[in-house]
């Protein structure tokens, strides 16, 4: 099995960014124990940029994505039509309880066309998300 996990604006900052919500590890550092930690292939893709992943998400030929778009959750219709375009089911995740956070992240445009959704588990979203995969 292959998964995509792909995160969107400002994933790249974890470790320093809000360590009081998103605590003090780098993605790339959890990204490496999540490898060791599982027998399913993991890929990794980060941006900043709606249209690159965009690109990202229309191009995979992975079983699954787990996708945490970052703010892009709360305003990207481009995002939502390409996930519900495409035929890789994507698992919605967010490292905060976006829903116990302010009034303008209580709205995802992702959530509809995903296949499932984890939030509020900090990291362990992840593995989550990869554990759905790996029991389809």
């Amino acid at each position: 099995m292959k998964i995509l996990i792909i995160n969107g604006p400002n994933l790249n900052l974890l470790g320093t960014r809000e360590p009081q919500i998103y605590g003090n590890q780098t993605f790339e550092m959890y990204f490496e124990e999540l490898k060791n930690r599982t027998n399913t292939d993991l890929e990794y893709y980060q941006s900043n940029v709606e249209g690159e992943l965009i690109n990202e998400l229309q191009k995979s030929k992975h079983d699954g994505i787990i996708f945490n778009a970052g703010g892009y959750t709360h305003t990207s219709v481009a995002l939502r039509d390409c996930i519900n375009a495409i035929s890789v089911p994507v698992v919605e995740v967010h490292i905060s309880n976006i829903s116990n956070r302010e009034e303008f992240r209580h709205t995802s445009m992702i959530s509809p066309v995903a296949v499932g959704c984890i939030f509020g588990f900090g990291l362990k979203s992840y593995d989550l998300a990869i554990n759905f995969f790996e029991k389809q």
